[in-house]
């Protein structure tokens, strides 16, 4: 028998909300994500419950024991339950009615059987009760052991009920996946067979797979299977990610943290365009493919842009990270431009002023920032 030991588990929030179904004689069930991480060591972030209760019956419950409500998704058989300020998602078993490859039509289910079958991948359809013991109705924990994605049942059906699953394929290979296995043959087939299933999906939900994806440690080994099954020439059109391996390389000699945007920049395409970046995401990216000098761009954005650019330049020449580049790229952050307009005043005003201002700092930049006030003003 297999049991997860955790703290989230062990917590009297988690014990408590369980213990307001089970002891109404309704089931409690942690699923997913929660359940997942834990057997595989990992962090854990959102803890969902799966119940034979009804939405309202889980209401009534909760708001009955002083607890607070919200209706999440009432209409798909989900509440949130807040106790100890820790958010608790419960629904009710559910079986697909009709799916149109971006939503489903659900009906409520009485067993947890049918409320896997509703679930992606195997190592997702992993149940564990109040004391920890997992239920596996599809025989999910060999795959999740062998870290192997795989859909549950027909891969080219589930699929076909969420197109999204594609990306998600390979997101979760990046994430949990075995690289040295590589991706499920089916699944890698199904998803080469639907790509052109992704047109129907929002760019919203594009952006948030990729870069979920794009923050995995190393992503390069799924993206390769991305780009062959043709899923991110379809998502990204013009992306070439050949050069992601040596990033990742680059950026672990060079002890920097991976980044999605970063990556985005080294694979090209018009992210800019094709995606729905956020407005501090889409400038950074701006500021990153800024056709200035490396350190005029730590002069100007920080040095962390100035480190994604030579991170780029060194995985695109197949190189690491030069040490005297890198200091280099830490001074230029630290410089202040010697001249203020009052300097320049009252001999200059206006758009002259302005001007001189820009040639004179050009000038200072050129320099390597060595150039003085006195050397600026003569």
């Amino acid at each position: 028998m297999t049991r997860i030991v955790a703290d989230w588990l062990a917590d009297d929030a988690a014990q408590s909300v369980c213990r307001l179904l089970t002891d109404a004689g309704y089931q409690a069930w942690f699923v997913g994500g929660c359940v997942r991480n834990a057997l595989l060591g990992e962090p854990v972030a959102d803890l969902d419950l799966s119940t034979d209760a009804l939405p309202e019956d889980v209401t009534a419950l909760a708001t009955g024991a002083g607890l607070k409500v919200i209706p999440t998704g009432i209409a798909h058989g989900t509440v949130t339950i807040v106790a100890e300020n820790i958010p608790f998602e419960v629904t009710t078993f559910r079986h697909d009615v009709a799916t149109d490859g971006r939503r489903a039509t659900v009906a409520f289910a009485d067993n947890m059987t049918d409320d896997a079958r509703r679930r992606d991948f195997t190592m997702n359809a992993l149940y564990a009760d109040a004391d920890g013991t997992i239920a596996d109705p599809l025989d999910g924990l060999p795959d999740l052991h062998a870290r192997r994605i795989r859909f549950i049942e027909d891969a080219d059906q589930r699929i076909k009920e969420d197109y999204l699953r594609i990306l998600r394929f390979f997101r979760f290979h990046a994430w949990y996946g075995d690289p040295r296995e590589g991706p499920d043959a089916d699944g890698l087939a199904a998803c080469a067979a639907n790509i052109d299933g992704l047109k129907q999906l929002s760019v919203e939900r594009i952006t948030s797979e990729l870069l979920k994806l794009l923050t995995a440690p190393d992503p390069a080994p799924a993206m390769s299977s991305m780009a062959a099954t043709g899923a991110l020439a379809q998502v990204l059109p013009g992306a070439d990610a050949g050069a992601l391996a040596v990033l990742v390389h680059v950026e672990q000699q060079g002890g920097l943290a991976p980044d999605p945007i970063r990556r985005l920049a080294l694979i090209g395409g018009t992210p800019e365009v094709a995606l729905r970046l956020s407005k501090e995401q889409g400038k950074r990216l701006e500021q990153i493919k800024t056709d200035v000098s490396h350190k005029e761009a730590a002069y100007r954005f920080g040095a962390s842009v100035g480190m994604d650019r030579i991170a780029i330049e060194a995985a695109s020449l197949g190189q690491e990270i030069d040490p005297n580049r890198a200091e280099s790229i830490q001074n230029a952050a630290q410089q202040t431009f010697p001249l203020i307009a009052a300097d320049l005043m009252p001999a200059l005003q206006g758009a002259a002023l302005g001007k001189a201002l820009k040639a004179a700092e050009a000038r200072w930049i050129a320099s390597g920032f060595k150039l003085t006030k006195a050397d600026l003003l003569d």
